[in-house]
């Protein structure tokens, strides 16, 4: 009798968590929803030519994002250019040659740090050593602020496919007597390049929404940009800007910015989960 009393209790006990988090799941999906529904409610409507051919207007213009995209691929490339080369080298150096020495653990704490440091104090730090010395803010100081941003994603996710790697084929390499660099080049790159891969899209979807940082390093322009040395208009800057006035075609514009970079993060987490499904084995 007593063992049909616990098994009672811990069905019931396994049937409340399960409810609870099917409950907890609902939530969350129905707020992903709620958002997904207003940018598209607010933001397809506002879509047109101008978007994509015209500069941002002044107050009580009409204009698009033209520059604000240019300015956003830009900033984002450079900072991917640089986090998946620092990234990619850090995350090698701490799977196959650091090990669990002192300074790769102090190398993987760091790391860990910056992944959870929040990005308006990443904006802070490259502000007083890159915009105050210059005295000037900058689209380069902007693809910095993005690219301390990216770069822990790509090591840690470097490090992590890198140690997933099959041994045999590091001895595969030392068998035929490869220098170890070029086993690592030549096979370990080639064999993780799925996941070095998902690592830099999520790298990119990361930073293609981030705002605070850039308010304190490219500032914004309202007009078209090429030059990294100046400052630079990018989308969340644009939105931010947009969103707190009261003109109705700022707010318009606003709205089709954050559509744009939903959509866009949203296709690149698509992206990964295809490119993270295992192939089938027969």
């Amino acid at each position: 009798m007593a063992l049909l009393d616990r098994r009672g209790r811990r069905s019931a006990a396994n049937a409340a968590f399960v409810v609870f988090s099917v409950a907890t799941a609902a939530i969350a999906i129905a707020a992903l929803a709620a958002i997904l529904i207003s940018l598209l409610v607010q933001g397809v409507g506002g879509f047109d030519l101008q978007v994509f051919t015209q500069e941002t207007p002044g107050a009580g213009g009409h204009g698009g994002l033209a520059n604000a995209i240019a300015g956003s691929l830009m900033l984002n490339f450079v900072a991917m250019i640089v986090a998946v080369i620092v990234g990619l080298l850090a995350g090698t150096w701490l799977a196959e040659f650091g090990g669990d020495s002192a300074y790769a653990n102090l190398v993987r704490f760091l790391n860990d740090v910056l992944l959870s440091a929040p990005s308006i104090l990443i904006g802070l730090f490259v502000y007083e050593v890159a915009v105050v010395p210059l005295h000037s803010f900058s689209g380069l100081a902007g693809s910095l602020a993005l690219a301390l941003i990216a770069a822990p994603v790509v090591t840690r996710t470097t490090e992590d496919v890198l140690k997933l790697q099959a041994r045999q084929l590091r001895e595969a390499g030392a068998a035929l007597g490869t220098p170890f660099w070029i086993t690592t080049r030549a096979i370990l790159w080639k064999a993780a390049q799925g996941g070095i891969l998902t690592g830099a899209l999520l790298a990119f979807a990361r930073i293609s929404g981030e705002t605070a940082p850039l308010l304190f390093t490219s500032f914004g322009n309202q007009f078209m940009q090429f030059n990294l040395l100046k400052p630079i208009a990018s989308l969340p800057q644009a939105i931010f800007q947009f969103a707190l006035s009261a003109d109705d075609n700022w707010k318009r514009l606003a709205w089709v910015g954050s559509l744009l970079i939903a959509g866009t993060v949203l296709s690149i987490n698509i992206l990964v989960r295809v490119l993270a499904r295992e192939p089938r084995r027969s």
